[in-house]
């Protein structure tokens, strides 16, 4: 249960908790048999894992449970609702509880028991005649279990392990009112409408093949304008806040990661390269921040320098697992637009103030401008590196940044990583959802481990501060968030096809040329400079509605629709997705660069 939640917030919680006991006591009765793994509450509703290997039917075959069963399933849980049934709460001990989890042949109880601490307190809650190993806490009564529904089945492994068994997951989402139930099924239609898988698809933007790999995308052109754009704006960005662009290879020796610390901690998700020349081994880099390290100590630094800023877009590749992939959320192969600040620790303010300038101009240029920002913060265990006073002189620095950039912010204690404080941006999409997008990392070990310093005025050696920071993340997942978030209608400065010109009939093939030619020299300077516009023609036999058709399917943000009467005034039909307006030949081009 979370302690910073309202007492409404703890209430639901609670209410969802609860659904899931409710849920497996249907299935019960309704698959005598089954095995259940865990059953929580989550951010909107409830799950429970369950295995059904042991259930059979008439003919002797393993049951499996599909979305159609899921009605069945529900109106036998309203049938357990309505009995208002109490949560009764009792202890066991550990033997008591390992016989009863036997008992009931329910292995995977058996194997959550034999996990607990000797310390721990083995609870349960009883349901009727249904009764579950839990900590709780619930609601007194079924009959305030709240509004719920089942949406989905999917697969899940046994404790997120590829390697075990895969269980069947049935979700649910609940709420206190009928009312905010209907509004959550609303939204969820509109996302997944909005999906940017089946956008991705739809638009041409990116593939999977099973030849190329599970988490590794292939961007078409389409799509690799898209990311190109969006990266450069990242890039150019950065630039005018002081930022240089360095590069470093895809591959390093362990001995890198094993110096920064990564390798220890990471070692799991490395991809090995073994060199089959002297047998040296390497690794894919997962992450960059260990080479510009390397860069900042490549020569000797002094304090007139400081602070040295470094950016670089470029692909890492983590080794996740498979179950964990989807489309373009988690990949194997993730590019960063990478950024990193070695300055004085009196200079940690100015850098971040920086740096919250640029994730703020950024997300308000793509349309995301609500943002919320979490200050992660150490607490008293002795899990962080680096000296207490460092880190509290650091923090007090984070704050009043927040503070003076107007930032609407909260503050955790115990979140922050274990080598310094950091804030996390959330992002509020067109549907009301949050993504965790940019963050700003401080880190007070990685110079350490690495030796690195600077002259300071003093003639003596002083150790820099290290700041992580990515502003569009990896561009893989901020491709997913953006796409839904824009619903595939991307603002007119980064969408892949701005303009497609669509004729009448083939008499206006001559001035489509001279379309073409006023096109070909518009160049965009807002938001990003030398952005030279991207246009198709359709001159095809076909109806001139379904060249429409065709060119709204592809969400093409403006439309040039040439008939012979432009021909003889010298102007073009303008259709934008909300308005349609006719414009001079003449004054096109300006018109076209000043489209927000």
């Amino acid at each position: 249960m979370c302690n910073l939640c309202g007492e409404d917030e703890q209430n639901v919680m609670k209410m969802r908790h609860t659904l899931s006991h409710v849920l497996a006591a249907a299935l019960v009765e309704m698959y005598p048999g089954v095995q259940f793994g865990v059953g929580p509450a989550t951010a909107t509703g409830f799950y429970y894992d369950i295995d059904l290997s042991e259930v059979k039917d008439a003919e002797g075959n393993v049951m499996k449970i599909t979305d159609a069963d899921l009605p069945k399933i529900q109106k036998k849980m309203y049938s357990i609702i309505n009995k208002k049934l109490d949560l009764v709460y009792s202890e066991k001990s550990r033997e008591e509880a390992l016989a009863w989890a036997k008992e009931n042949h329910q292995k995977y109880k058996v194997e959550l028991i034999e996990d607990l601490p000797e310390s721990e307190i083995i609870s349960f809650y009883q349901l009727g005649d249904f009764m579950d190993l839990c900590k709780g806490p619930h609601v007194e009564n079924t009959g305030k279990a709240g509004a719920f529904k089942l949406i989905k089945v999917a697969g899940a492994y046994w404790r997120g392990d590829e390697k075990r068994e895969m269980l069947t997951r049935i979700y649910g989402v609940a709420f206190e009112t009928e009312e905010e139930l209907k509004e959550y099924l609303q939204r969820l239609e509109e996302a997944k409408a909005r999906d940017h898988r089946k956008l991705g698809k739809e638009l041409d933007l990116f593939s999977f093949s099973e030849l190329v790999g599970a988490g590794l995308p292939l961007f078409s052109p389409r799509g690799t304008v898209l990311r190109d754009v969006l990266t450069n704006y990242s890039l150019s960005l950065r630039a005018r806040h002081g930022f240089e662009r360095v590069w470093t290879p895809h591959i390093t020796k362990l001995d890198l990661y094993k110096a920064s610390g990564h390798y220890a901690k990471f070692g799991a998700e490395l991809f090995l390269v073994h060199s089959q020349v002297n047998g040296e081994e390497f690794a894919l880099k997962p992450m960059n921040c260990p080479h510009h390290a390397q860069i900042f100590a490549s020569r000797p630094r002094t304090y007139k320098e400081m602070p040295v800023r470094y950016m670089e877009s470029t692909t890492d590749y983590r080794d996740e697992k498979s179950g964990e992939l989807g489309g373009l959320s988690r990949v194997r192969s993730l590019t960063q637009d990478d950024t990193h600040v070695f300055c004085r620790k009196e200079q940690i303010k100015a850098e971040i103030q920086n740096l919250v300038g640029i994730v703020r101009e950024l997300y308000t240029v793509v349309g995301m401008s609500k943002l919320r920002a979490r200050l992660s913060y150490r607490n008293d265990e002795d899990k962080y590196l680096g000296d207490k006073s460092l880190w509290e002189m650091a923090q007090a620095q984070i704050k009043e940044a927040a503070i003076e950039n107007g930032l609407d912010y909260f503050e955790m204690e115990g979140e922050a990583a274990f080598y310094g404080p950091k804030i996390d941006f959330m992002a509020e999409d067109a549907i009301g959802r949050e993504h965790q997008v940019a963050t700003i990392q401080l880190d007070f070990v990685q110079p350490e481990r690495f030796g690195l310093t600077f002259v300071n005025e003093n003639g003596e050696k002083e150790q820099p501060v290290m700041i992580h920071h990515a502003t569009l993340g990896s561009i893989e997942r901020f491709m997913s968030v953006f796409i839904e978030h824009t619903s595939g209608w991307f603002p007119f400065w980064c969408a892949p096809e701005q303009v497609r010109i669509l004729t009448v009939n083939d008499q206006v093939l001559d001035y489509v040329e001279k379309i073409k030619q006023i096109l070909s020299e518009v160049t965009l300077e807002t938001p990003l400079k030398h952005n030279d516009l991207r246009f198709t023609a359709d001159v095809s036999d076909e109806s001139l509605g379904k060249k429409i058709k065709r060119a709204v399917s592809m969400k093409t943000p403006v439309l040039l629709i040439v008939g012979e009467r432009d021909k003889e005034n010298g102007t073009v039909s303008v259709r934008e997705k909300d308005t349609e307006k006719t414009v001079a030949l003449t004054e096109l081009a300006e018109y076209l660069k000043n489209i927000k």
